[in-house]
């Protein structure tokens, strides 16, 4: 089976707590783009807010790197059949990172 609906979840300072939710569609895929102000608020957006809706139909979801192992298992309580992965960056980032994000 190919990958055709995927979830990508993203925390940004300045988003509304209800969260900004798109989709992305191509003939071949729908992608869902799911932002919160932290990534506590998308985690209870999940449970029984707007992002719950967004799971329906998808096969794959990725966090953001503002998600930690803590939130994986989390959303993994939640959807145990569902693979979801963290974005990471390699060690050599790190200070591009620390410059970013203080």
């Amino acid at each position: 089976m190919a990958l055709t609906h995927w979830l990508f979840l993203y925390a940004a300072d300045g988003l509304p707590a209800a969260g900004d939710i798109r989709e992305v569609k191509s003939p071949r895929s729908t992608t869902v783009l799911a932002g919160f102000p932290t990534a506590a608020d998308a985690i209870a957006s999940c449970r029984s807010g707007a992002a719950a809706a967004a799971f329906n139909g998808t096969q794959l979801v990725e966090l953001c790197g503002a998600f930690g192992h803590p939130h994986v298992a989390e959303l993994r309580a939640l959807r145990p059949k569902l693979p979801i992965g963290l974005v990471s960056y390699s060690g050599e980032m790190t200070s591009g990172l620390h410059a970013l994000f203080g």
